[in-house]
């Protein structure tokens, strides 16, 4: 069984914002797949599905974004998920618009969705796609700019970029972060 969390805020306020990729993915995801992520319970909206000719459980987290890890700790544990079997998609204000980078442990690079997921995990060591927001021209404006709205043509854009992540995952489900990772390409 894999474990993909994309990552983002419950509730309509943050919807299409830069802080709610990861949600915008897993949407973007069931649409081409033809699936609902309609499931609920008190952690997450989740579907179970097969993709890549593996199962897995997808799952928007509904902790908010701060308490991330208790969603993904208790979907791992009730799916009995290994750290290499889960997948974070998330947004990264340290990568320029758009751009879309893997990893395989490491930091939180100041994400609060991941330092709870890696606190409630006990470990960094799994795999992440994140996705760049870019960032405001001034530290203070952070919190304002990752929550703010994106317009029609940047979420087409960050859609275009979708299906680089999407290319990845099926990849990294298949064969694993070290393969697929070996074959990753961001076209610019």
């Amino acid at each position: 069984m894999k474990l993909i969390a994309g990552l983002g805020n419950k509730g309509p306020e943050y919807s299409h914002t830069r802080h709610n990729i990861g949600f915008e993915f897993i949407d973007y995801l069931a649409g081409k797949n033809k699936f609902h992520v309609s499931a609920k319970n008190s952690l997450a909206h989740f579907t179970e599905r097969v993709l890549a000719g593996r199962d897995c459980v997808i799952i928007k987290p509904l902790t908010y974004m701060n308490l991330s890890g208790d969603a993904v700790k208790a979907f791992a544990d009730k799916y009995k998920v290994k750290k290499d079997d889960i997948i974070i998609i998330h947004d990264d204000i340290d990568l320029p618009l758009y751009k879309v980078k893997i990893k395989q442990g490491g930091g939180n690079g100041g994400h609060n969705g991941i330092k709870s997921i890696t606190e409630r995990l006990g470990t960094q060591e799994y795999a992440r796609i994140r996705i760049g927001v870019g960032k405001p021209d001034h530290k203070s404006q952070t919190v304002d700019y990752v929550l703010g709205q994106l317009d029609r043509i940047e979420m087409e854009n960050f859609t275009k970029k979708f299906a680089t992540a999407e290319k990845f995952l099926y990849d990294w489900i298949e064969n694993g972060f070290t393969k697929a990772a070996g074959r990753f390409k961001d076209e610019e």
